[in-house]
């Protein structure tokens, strides 16, 4: 598990495809005596597993599933990539619950000022977008960011200055691909609503389940 609070910027030092899988070796100041091998890393917000350390480097092998459903596969040597440790019980819970698994790619399709903060307008896959509402959760590239504005075939984001400067996000340009991760409560009413049926959600059932309170 993650909080989507990126820790590092890291650099991409080699990408090796073998077969359908790959290895990617990533250079961060995030090695330190507290990592070791077996730890997880998330990767623009992918889960790896850190295979080896060597420095101020690590390396994680990346499966074909992770290949095919993430921007991974795509990056290359000197890309910048986020980077997150896995959440412990000392670690402040500063953005939201994130799993590093994603559940789409989407693309940045338009980037514009709005005073000091930057909007960033995400075109997403519909699955995602059916767990994705105004004000709540997503990860991009790993970041725990809040849905500004909910469209018909994107979303917004707003960028503080703050974030811009601990992340990717600024050299990322439009067009460019992203990973992206509803939030875990959304995939739970989802399944609910698809297993239990959308029609046992009425009025009265969310008022007797304490949800709010019927006038």
């Amino acid at each position: 598990m993650f909080t989507g609070i990126i820790e590092d910027i890291g650099r991409v030092k080699s990408v090796e495809k073998r077969g359908s899988f790959g290895r990617i070796t990533v250079e961060t100041a995030l090695i330190t005596k507290d990592v070791k091998t077996g730890d997880s890393i998330a990767v623009n917000g992918a889960c790896l597993t850190a295979t080896s350390l060597a420095g101020k480097s690590f390396c994680a092998d990346v499966s074909a599933e992770t290949l095919n459903v993430t921007t991974l596969g795509g990056l290359k040597s000197g890309d910048r990539v986020n980077l997150e440790l896995a959440l412990t019980l000392s670690k402040p819970l500063g953005g939201h619950m994130v799993t590093g698994h994603v559940d789409g790619v989407g693309v940045m399709r338009r980037k514009t000022s709005s005073g000091e903060n930057l909007v960033i307008e995400v075109e997403a896959p519909e699955s995602v977008l059916a767990q994705i509402v105004k004000k709540g959760s997503v990860a991009v590239d790993g970041i725990s960011l809040t849905v500004a504005e909910l469209l018909s075939d994107a979303f917004t984001v707003a960028i503080i200055p703050h974030t811009l400067s601990m992340t990717n996000l600024l050299s990322k340009g439009e067009g460019s691909k992203v990973n992206l991760e509803t939030d875990l409560i959304g995939k739970y009413v989802e399944k609910f609503l698809l297993t239990r049926g959308a029609s046992r959600v009425t009025e009265d059932f969310l008022a007797e389940n304490g949800f709010f309170r019927k006038r």
